[in-house]
Formats: C-alpha cells, sequence, structure tokens
C-alpha cells in the first residue's frame, strides 16, 4: 500500500502540473515526443534487445546505424514507437478493453510475426515466465475481462495501487505467445494518460526490482513493490514537467552537488527515492536549479 506521504507527494506535485500546463499543451507534447526514443530503449531493452538508446533513436529518424542489427529489432523499435503515440491520443477517448489490447498487440508485433499478432494464446500455447507457469490458454480471456472489470469497478482503491495490480495481474496471465511485457507497459501508460497524468518509463537498470515485483506478488500475493515503482516514475515524470513548465534552469544532479556542495551519493540516493525533484533524461539524473 502506497504510504500516505507519498500519496500527499503525489497530489500535491498533480496540482502543481495541471496547474502550470495551461496553455502550454505544445511544450508536453514536444517533452512526450522526446521521451519516445527513450521510453522504446528502456521497455525493449528489459526484453533483451540489444539495441543501444543511440541506435534506437537514430532508428526512429530513419537515420543509418553503424552496426548490422536484425530487422526484427528495427521493426519491434519502430512499431513500439508508433504504438507508444497511437496510445497518447486513444487513451483520452475510451477506456481499456480486450478488442483495444488485442489492436496493440496486432500493432507492436506486425511484420515480425503475423501469425500471433493480435490474438491471445490457443490451446497448446503455454508460456513460462521462470519457473512461473502462465495462465492456461482457455482461461485467458476469462481472466483478461476479471481484471479489467476489477480494475474499473473498484473505486475506492488508490489509482497507482489499481494500475500495479493491473499491470501485476495481466503479466501473471500472460495472455500472449510474445510481447506480453512491453503491452503491460504499454497499458500502464494508457491508464495514466486517461487519468491526466503523464507517462512513466519503467527502466532496464532497475528491472531486477521490477521483477522482485512480479515474485512478491506471485509467492505472498503483495502488490508493494510494484506500487513503489510506480509510484516513484509517476513522480519523477512529474518532477520532469514541472521543471520544464516553470522555465527553469536544467542541469545535471552532479553539477547541483558542486554548485551546492552536497553529497552526490546522498542527493542519488533522494533521487532514486523521489524526495527529491531531480528526473532522468537518457539515463542522466537532472534537476532545476532551484531544486525544488
Amino acid at each position: 500500500m502506497i504510504s500516505f506521504p507519498i500519496r500527499s507527494r503525489i497530489k500535491q506535485l498533480t496540482g502543481k502540473y495541471h496547474k502550470l500546463r495551461q496553455g502550454k499543451d505544445s511544450l508536453l507534447r514536444l517533452i512526450s515526443e522526446a521521451e519516445i526514443a527513450e521510453s522504446v530503449y528502456n521497455s525493449n531493452a528489459i526484453e533483451n534487445s540489444t539495441l543501444t538508446l543511440a541506435e534506437t533513436e537514430k532508428i526512429l529518424l530513419e537515420m543509418e546505424v553503424s552496426r548490422n542489427i536484425s530487422l526484427r529489432e528495427v521493426f519491434e523499435a519502430k512499431n513500439l514507437a508508433r504504438v507508444m503515440e497511437y496510445i497518447q491520443i486513444k487513451s483520452l477517448e475510451k477506456e481499456i478493453s480486450q478488442d483495444l489490447i488485442l489492436l496493440l498487440h496486432k500493432m507492436l508485433l506486425g511484420n515480425i510475426n503475423d501469425k500471433i499478432a493480435g490474438r491471445f494464446r490457443r490451446p497448446t500455447e503455454y508460456v513460462r515466465i521462470g519457473t512461473f507457469i502462465a495462465t492456461a490458454p482457455e482461461h485467458i480471456k476469462r481472466k483478461i475481462e476479471q481484471i479489467l472489470i476489477d480494475y474499473y469497478s473498484d473505486h475506492e482503491v488508490y489509482f497507482v495501487e489499481k494500475i500495479a495490480k493491473f499491470h501485476l495481474g495481466f503479466e501473471t496471465i500472460h495472455p500472449f505467445v510474445d510481447g506480453n511485457g512491453r503491452i503491460g507497459r504499454l497499458l500502464i501508460n494508457y491508464q495514466l494518460q486517461n487519468l491526466g497524468f503523464p507517462i512513466i518509463i519503467i527502466r532496464d537498470k532497475e528491472k531486477q526490482v521490477y521483477y522482485k515485483g512480479f515474485k512478491k506478488y506471485r509467492d505472498d500475493n503483495k502488490t508493494i513493490i510494484m506500487d513503489t515503482i510506480i509510484a516513484r516514475a509517476l513522480m519523477e515524470s512529474l518532477h520532469k514537467r514541472i521543471a520544464y513548465l516553470q522555465g527553469r534552469t536544467i542541469i545535471s544532479l552532479s553539477e547541483y552537488a558542486k554548485k551546492e556542495q552536497k553529497s552526490l551519493p546522498a542527493l542519488l540516493n533522494q533521487a532514486k527515492r523521489q524526495t527529491l525533484s531531480a528526473f532522468r533524461e537518457k539515463g542522466v539524473w537532472k534537476i532545476s536549479t532551484n531544486g525544488i
């Protein structure tokens, strides 16, 4: 469960974000567009893509990459970017449904594996995540429908906890032969944007903690690790947008540490816990010069 201080901090940041964003939609679009390559890189890297962030950026900009890269990885980057752009608009218009999930999957795996794109696993198509055997094919539709009902009917649970529980449930079902993780992370952002929040990035460098979140849920039915991951990522996303919307000068956290004569390791620890208004761009921790 998300603690009261964290809920209060998210509420405070959200209020400031909505106040500052008035009349600045063009700036927010630029921030979101600039984040696409970083989002694509991290989500694909979690699934063991070999592409670097720089290579991902070049592929999305239709630029030549210096090494031989498989056609699959090129399509994985381009397709995921296209789905991210699609949900930025669609998330404002409609709720998640099974049909929408299947459409996103078809867009994600088109030209990669058309035999499995846009459909749930069929009888005899079982998948394993580590030592965990995912939901049997014949139960997938029913269980997807159930987590959707639970998500949209529960108005008492805090929204971050609802999104975390939905993500854990979706990945436990693992409804597709391939692409489950990327679709699951897309759905987190769909839900956040549908509620008026910015997207978050779950980062490859933190995937071991991310994986622990699934283990904690499967072993103990506890969502606290995933709750914390999403809450911190959301605060980071809000901190970033607030810094830009305020028009502050933005510097690296290392520069800030020198300027303020503070311990960089201590600041990095605060940044990771989001008790400091720092955020990452291309993996580098940054902060506005007023250090709000």
